[in-house]
């Protein structure tokens, strides 16, 4: 299915009408959020709200959506979204570098990305049939390698996740009744599908959200987990690198344009879910959960400010306590914050986010749309 008005892949399977629901309702949260986040984004927060917590936005020069985003350190950060755009600064986000791919890529969206230093990175892009793709890049983005590209018409490629350098996987929407997943133990150069036999059914009309990169999230050596939405609100997970999984619902709400967008994961037993309603935005309930247990069993979480579609667990500070129970998230009406791994959750500031990561050395990185990026201040 071709993106929707927003950038968001509903990824619908239960008809038409559903279909049409989903990407009138798109256009309208799109209008809105655009407008909110041109008012909101710079706008300073309360010196109370997230407890001191603020975005600074730097500058990219680029009006792409980012909803891929790959923060390395304090100083390393890739981006990568919107007609073919990919984007890597060395310096903290003083000066950005087009890095693209070029070529045929330019009406690409790359929904994800995964990076490990300035010169290493694999990208995703998201759509129905060749649409979907991953490249490589061992030189900082000077040359692209494509490693895979989508020949089964119904796959819809909507994230990927690395254990180290070499070892990864990429998660489709389901084909043929359950969903596909593909294995590189090569950084990506090369691509193979894992035998369905190993993965659940999916439910009719069960799907993904490619919304910031952070359906599939990978722990440890050889755990991974991802996040469904639809008919369904539930976490897979997986402990021999992908290739059986087992599936657990989570008290997240369902629907056509509703469910698990976004894990976090702080260790191979603690995971933070978030997600909610697109056509709701502001809508609160039943949007986080949390586990404890590796994904076997879901609390429900407090409420957010409404919708999320990004999550990570903020680095370790003075702050956010050892181990860090801190969790930040983002989307389009604002960012919340938590510091009970996502049981109770404070709000930062409005303003519109797709994605949100932090790094080793303590920084915190989010992306959107009309080119925004953002680091966090506060931290410490």
């Amino acid at each position: 299915m071709p993106a929707g008005p927003t950038g968001y892949v509903p990824h619908m399977t239960s008809g038409t009408s559903s279909r049409a629901r989903a990407l009138t309702a798109l256009l309208a949260l799109v209008l809105a959020s655009s407008l909110a986040g041109s008012l909101a984004a710079f706008a300073p927060a309360p010196a109370s709200a997230g407890g001191g917590l603020r975005w600074k936005d730097v500058d990219t020069g680029s009006d792409a959506q980012f909803r891929g985003l790959a923060p390395v350190s304090r100083k390393v950060a890739w981006v990568s979204g919107t007609e073919g755009t990919v984007l890597r600064t060395i310096d903290g986000g003083k000066r950005w570098i087009d890095v693209s791919p070029g070529g045929d890529t330019g009406d690409l969206e790359f929904r994800d990305i995964e990076a490990w230093d300035d010169m290493h990175a694999v990208i995703l892009s998201i759509g129905s049939g060749g649409d979907s793709r991953i490249y490589r890049t061992g030189n900082g983005g000077r040359t692209w390698t494509e490693g895979f590209r989508n020949r089964n018409k119904q796959a819809f490629y909507d994230c990927l996740g690395f254990w180290d350098r070499r070892h990864g996987l990429a998660m489709s929407d389901p084909v043929n009744g359950t969903f596909r997943i593909l294995a590189t133990n090569d950084g990506g150069k090369s691509w193979t599908k894992r035998k369905s036999a190993g993965m659940p059914p999916a439910l009719d009309g069960e799907f993904g959200f490619a919304a910031s990169g952070t359906c599939l999230v990978t722990a440890g050596d050889d755990d991974a987990w991802i996040a469904s939405g639809g008919t369904a609100a539930r976490v897979f997970h997986s402990e021999d690198r992908g290739r059986t999984w087992t599936v657990t619902d989570t008290p997240i709400r369902r629907g056509d344009a509703a469910g698990v967008f976004s894990l976090a994961v702080r260790n191979t037993r603690t995971l933070v879910a978030v997600g909610g309603d697109f056509e709701k935005p502001n809508a609160r309930k039943d949007t986080s959960a949390y586990s404890e247990d590796a994904g076997t069993t879901w609390t429900r979480g407090g409420r957010l400010g409404g919708y999320r579609s990004g999550a990570a667990f903020l680095p370790r500070t003075a702050k956010t306590g050892s181990p860090s129970a801190g969790v930040i998230a983002v989307g389009p009406s604002g960012t919340d914050v938590s510091y009970d791994v996502g049981a109770t959750w404070t709000s930062v500031e409005k303003g519109s986010l797709d994605a949100v990561e932090c790094t080793r050395d303590g920084a915190c990185w989010a992306s959107g749309s009309d080119g925004r990026v953002a680091v966090l201040r506060g931290l410490k």
